[in-house]
């Protein structure tokens, strides 16, 4: 495996992380600020330092190259591989109806199954359904594949999220990258660092993502009771509390981030499903824990390697970003120490990450959770 990294500051000149040369036929990971993306000019410089065919483009919370994150600025990851090769899919959730199960089928259908390692998911952050996309591939996919990936994302704004596979980045994109090799060898961590708090409580109401009542009562209403001085900075408070949720029949819990809050019917919008009769409870976190979670993560990722990771691509939350503020680069310095200094690393900060639980192989839709994919030939 070959890897040139490289990224450019806005007005600043492309700095290169190794010898910049020509490879044959990569994969171009591009993630980037999403203004940046959404300008020709922009667009047109990576094109012409990056001259390949294979080239999928991302919006971003934060990028993250080696142990440095960045904001308002392109990182981009070429990656040649020797011994296995990828396929890239596209659809877009716009041209659906926003059916997320049907994007996830549609996609689906059109990657080869045979010698399938492994599914990477990039997908759209503002209109997908995270869990029902990733139930549709779950529902089709071979138990031997893993499935990771992440939801795109836009600074704190929210406002809209862009991506693309060849064409210039645009709104409602989801893009399905497959690996394929008998020499591929993929592994995988997740982890929060969160803290649950609070009585343990039933979802008595909800559609989807949308969480109406919590105990037979209004979900909002009790949220701001728990929050109490800081419900006045909702929704921005909401990235640091997250809800920490087990739906019934499901031994772990997924961590929920409130998207947004509906005062006229006191409802919640979360960033995945959360299913009537799941268990549900409040979460908080210090810095340190953050920090030790990510440590996790990694050491989850590394567990039964058979060979040391070659690139890491990592996907973490903004609510983790904006929680450690100043001190944002401590964990991604704690995956990069446990998976070796001169392993690359690239990756962004999310508005949904997607990884297996460790121990399991089903893949689930994770809010303020760090998650890494280890790929190695």
């Amino acid at each position: 495996m070959k890897i040139i990294q490289a990224s450019k500051i806005r007005n600043q000149k492309w700095n290169y992380f190794q010898e910049k040369k020509i490879l044959k036929n990569p994969l171009v990971l591009v993630f980037g600020n999403r203004f940046l993306l959404e300008n020709e000019e922009t667009i047109t410089d990576i094109r012409d330092e990056f001259p390949y065919e294979h080239i999928v483009f991302g919006s971003t919370a934060g990028e993250i190259l080696f142990c440095s994150v960045y904001d308002d600025s392109i990182s981009v990851t070429v990656i040649e591989f020797e011994r296995s090769s990828f396929v890239v899919k596209r659809e877009n959730i716009l041209d659906h109806h926003k059916n997320s199960d049907m994007v996830g089928e549609m996609l689906f259908d059109q990657i080869p199954k045979e010698d399938l390692k492994h599914l990477f998911v990039l997908s759209e952050g503002s209109f997908v359904n995270g869990s029902s996309l990733l139930n549709s591939l779950e529902n089709k996919v071979d138990s031997a594949v893993s499935i990771t990936g992440g939801m795109c994302g836009d600074e704190a704004l929210f406002e809209k999220t862009i991506s693309s596979y060849k064409e210039n980045p645009k709104e409602g994109e989801v893009i399905l990258i497959g690996f394929y090799g008998e020499t591929l060898e993929i592994t995988f961590g997740s982890f929060g660092g969160w803290i649950p708090f609070g009585p343990e409580r039933i979802i008595t109401k909800s559609e989807a993502n949308v969480l109406y009542e919590i105990d037979g009562q209004p979900a909002l209403d009790l949220y701001k009771k728990y929050l109490g001085d800081k419900a006045k900075e909702l929704p921005q408070a909401s990235l640091l509390y997250p809800l920490n949720v087990t739906p019934e029949g499901k031994k772990e819990p997924v961590v929920r981030t409130i998207l947004n809050i509906n005062n006229e019917d006191h409802s919640m919008t979360l960033a995945g499903d959360v299913p009537v009769n799941s268990r549900v409870q409040l979460m908080m976190a210090s810095v340190d824990g953050i920090v030790g979670g990510a440590h996790i993560a990694a050491e989850f990722g590394m567990k039964n390697r058979g060979k040391a990771p070659e690139i890491a691509i990592v996907v973490s939350c903004i609510g983790r970003k904006l929680m450690m503020d100043q001190r944002v680069e401590e964990e991604v310095e704690q995956v990069q120490e446990c998976i070796g200094e001169k392993t690359p690393i690239t990756g962004f900060y999310s508005y949904g990450e997607m990884a297996p639980h460790n121990g399991s192989t089903s893949c689930e839709l994770h809010n303020q959770t760090m998650t890494l994919t280890l790929i190695s030939e």
